[in-house]
């Protein structure tokens, strides 16, 4: 095999071996240089140069050094690699699954772990369908239209961040998960009309599951609270919530218990309005049939 050859077959940045780190950050960064000094350490005792190291796991000497330097996250499919030419006999596998929360932006990754918690979640969403509803289709045309556009790497980062906040509907005991959506954000065609069947099909199937209500607010119902903007409460286990509104408090997340009052009033003034779970499902299955 030529030089030329090989080098084109070990994979670069642009076959997504890892992702950059978001500076701001701390956690991440702290973790991914761990690793990266970690993986630099073994490579050394094994006495590799970079670019035979980066050969044996099938990634250019560049993005050897760019890991080990903290400034990319790796996949988990490097770890495991590096883990078997090192030798370094499961440790270095051992870190996917710090590595694997580094990988979704801080936000989301707070987002996710307070779903995560929460032994009920109760959404109105009108202007797109909410981020636990949308299949990866749905959601990577989304991110495609955003402005100013996302680097097709950074695109595909947001919707694995989105997708593992999915494990929501796997959890056991399963939380009481309720959203409630505007008929807009249903026939709206994101992605064409085949990844729109595909996200309606997937509404009616979640919409079934014992533990969810879904409902649909029809665009002739009478003015209510939830046009101001998103709403969403969470609860735990231990009775404390976390709400957060577009309309109220500046959209920032609450806590106050005579605050989370009033998001719960607004809240449940909605859900009277809206569509029964039956009747939504129905619906959906006659938008559905239209397409």
């Amino acid at each position: 095999m030529s030089v030329d050859t090989e080098a084109g077959r070990l994979r670069s940045e642009a076959d997504e071996p890892g992702w950059e780190v978001d500076p701001d950050d701390d956690w991440g960064v702290a973790v991914v240089a761990t690793v990266g000094r970690q993986l630099k350490l073994r490579r050394e005792a094994a006495g590799m140069r970079a670019a035979e190291f980066g050969r044996a796991v099938g990634y250019g000497e560049d993005m050897v050094y760019k890991i080990e330097g903290g400034k990319r996250i790796p996949q988990p499919e490097f770890l495991d690699r590096a883990d078997e030419v090192l030798g370094a006999g499961g440790l270095l596998s051992a870190m996917k699954e710090d590595v694997a929360k580094v990988r979704y932006p801080k936000k989301v990754r707070e987002l996710a772990k307070m779903e995560a918690q929460a032994v009920e979640l109760g959404a109105y969403v009108g202007l797109s369908l909410h981020g636990l509803l949308q299949t990866p289709t749905h959601a990577r045309a989304l991110f495609e239209a955003w402005q100013p556009a996302y680097a097709p790497e950074e695109a595909e980062r947001m919707v694995a961040a989105r997708m593992a906040r999915k494990a929501i509907f796997e959890r056991s005991p399963a939380p009481a998960l309720c959203f409630v959506q505007e008929e807009a954000t249903l026939r709206r065609p994101v992605g064409g009309t085949m990844v729109w069947r595909q996200q309606l099909e997937h509404l009616l199937e979640v919409g079934r599951l014992r533990n969810v209500t879904l409902q649909v607010m029809p665009t002739n119902a009478d003015a209510h609270p939830g046009l101001s903007g998103k709403i969403e409460v969470l609860k735990f286990a231990d009775g404390t919530a976390v709400g957060r509104s577009d309309g109220a408090y500046n959209g920032r997340p609450i806590s106050d218990p005579k605050q989370l009052r009033i998001l719960e009033l607004r809240y449940g003034t909605i859900r009277a309005q809206a569509l029964t779970p039956r009747e939504s499902l129905a619906f959906i299955e006659r938008v559905l049939g239209e397409t």
